[in-house]
């Protein structure tokens, strides 16, 4: 833009003397700087005599909303009585986790709540956390990582393959799985996900596809990994048909890398600026699901979400073609999302930052560490857990406990006794800093029946 726009030239063609101008000076030096000065003031002026026509516009949508209907800006207060909630596990949860879910629950958007027997402080809702609101997503109830989440795939292959090609496999996923913010794949795959209308249509969004499409197939830092190991099935009257015993699986956790971290980080700076609440609960900052920001919000979650799952299912793939083998099973799952559900006969939105979907019938891994195994579950649909379980064991120790605690020596004896091989994976990450998870599922009996169990062998992490 040549000359740059001001509130006054906005004033002049009869713009409102409110915060209308704020947001039309906002969006258009944020996504029409390029164009010309007498262009955009054309435009503004369409918008200006016919808001209604333009409710649904990337851009102009949020300056006409400012025009019809205004998101009112005002200070929020947390009510006196917590919403209903269940805590599972409550003897082995650390009080900070729990007041945490106090906290979210006295939120005058909650409906209800509850804790799973993995919690543990973090930002926002506690990890291990589930809320209902009314109408409004929390974009930290969702996490930084939206969709972070697991998926196994078992293939027809005796278990017996893990010892004798061991060296085989691990180097599979020396060569052909990425981790951290530098690692990608040299030779990128195409994915249906880039020709979504959301990387057309939001312009926050469009910018990241480029980062989205050269990070596709690799996984984050911290507690991300692909593993291969044993799957042992216990129940030959199972989903699948298949006979009990074992077979070789892979299990990868990652989710949304760059592109789900810059989507939290701006939808939560703007419900921060929204929705202005006590300085200790303002991570629970919310957007109202009815307005421009809210709507933008959970199209662009459900982008990351299915872009999760779109890298699992390119790191897959890969592998796969590596093995020669076609997966038998394929189970997968988010554990940092927020879904549309049912709770108490309203249509709630159910956020699950680290917590397992638990539907009836609904399949789903929860993994231990990569010494203990993880269990492939089916939810039982238990109403006071919001439909959840935990996602996995849970931290027992911060990662600067860790590095404080624990040593490579004592981390690799545990890898040793265990047979685990381990591919990068730092101190932070020991098997030690995890819950046991056969307690944790012990405490969650009536949330999930167990269908069998995965147990990591060959494990990469980033380095």
């Amino acid at each position: 833009m040549g000359k740059k726009l001001s509130g006054k030239d906005l004033i002049k063609l009869g713009f409102p003397k409110n915060n209308s101008i704020n947001i039309t000076l906002g969006q258009i030096n944020r996504y029409h700087k390029r164009k010309k000065k007498a262009q955009v003031l054309t435009e503004a002026k369409k918008v200006l005599l016919h808001p209604e026509d333009y409710s649904g516009d990337a851009v102009w949508g949020k300056i006409a909303e400012s025009l019809l209907d205004p998101v009112i800006v005002k200070k929020q207060e947390l009510k006196t009585v917590r919403a209903p909630f269940r805590i599972y596990g409550e003897n082995e949860i650390e009080q900070q986790a729990k007041y945490q879910l106090y906290d979210a629950l006295k939120l005058p958007i909650s409906v209800a709540g509850a804790l799973m027997p993995d919690a543990h402080s973090g930002y926002g809702l506690p990890i291990g956390g589930v809320l209902a609101t009314h109408n409004a997503v929390i974009p930290y109830g969702v996490g930084v990582d939206i969709g972070c989440s697991m998926c196994l795939t078992v293939y027809p292959i005796a278990v017996s393959y893990l010892k004798g090609k061991k060296h085989q496999l691990a180097n599979m996923l020396s060569e052909h799985t990425k981790f951290g913010m530098r690692e990608t794949h040299r030779i990128k795959h195409d994915h249906e996900i880039f020709e979504r209308e959301e990387f057309k249509n939001i312009p926050f969004v469009k910018r990241l596809k480029d980062k989205a499409y050269k990070q596709l197939g690799t996984s984050g830092g911290g507690n991300h990994f692909v593993e291969f190991g044993t799957v042992t099935l216990t129940d030959d009257d199972n989903e699948w048909g298949l006979k009990s015993g074992e077979y070789l699986g892979l299990l990868s956790h990652s989710g949304s890398r760059g592109l789900g971290a810059n989507i939290a980080k701006q939808y939560t700076y703007l419900a921060t600026k929204q929705c202005p609440l006590p300085k200790h609960v303002q991570h629970l900052a919310w957007l109202d699901l009815n307005t421009h920001d809210g709507q933008e919000y959970w199209l662009a979650m459900r982008l990351a979400g299915d872009y999760a799952t779109a890298c699992h299912d390119d790191i897959h793939t890969r592998l796969a073609k590596l093995l020669g083998a076609k997966p038998i099973v394929k189970i997968r799952n988010h554990h940092n999302f927020a879904w549309k559900q049912e709770v108490n006969g309203e249509e709630c939105i159910v956020h699950r930052k680290g917590a397992t979907p638990a539907a009836k019938g609904e399949l789903g891994i929860i993994p231990g560490s990569m010494t203990a195994p993880g269990y492939i579950v089916k939810g039982l649909g238990n109403a006071a857990s919001l439909q959840s379980a935990s996602h996995g064991a849970g931290r027992l120790f911060s990662r600067r406990k860790c590095k404080e605690t624990f040593t490579q020596n004592e981390i690799k004896k545990q890898l040793n006794a265990n047979e685990v091989t381990l591919i990068g994976g730092g101190i932070d990450e020991a098997p030690m800093a995890y819950k046991n998870i056969e307690k944790v599922m012990a405490n969650q009996q009536e949330l999930v029946e167990v269908l069998g169990t995965f147990t990591p062998k060959i494990v990469r992490m980033d380095k």
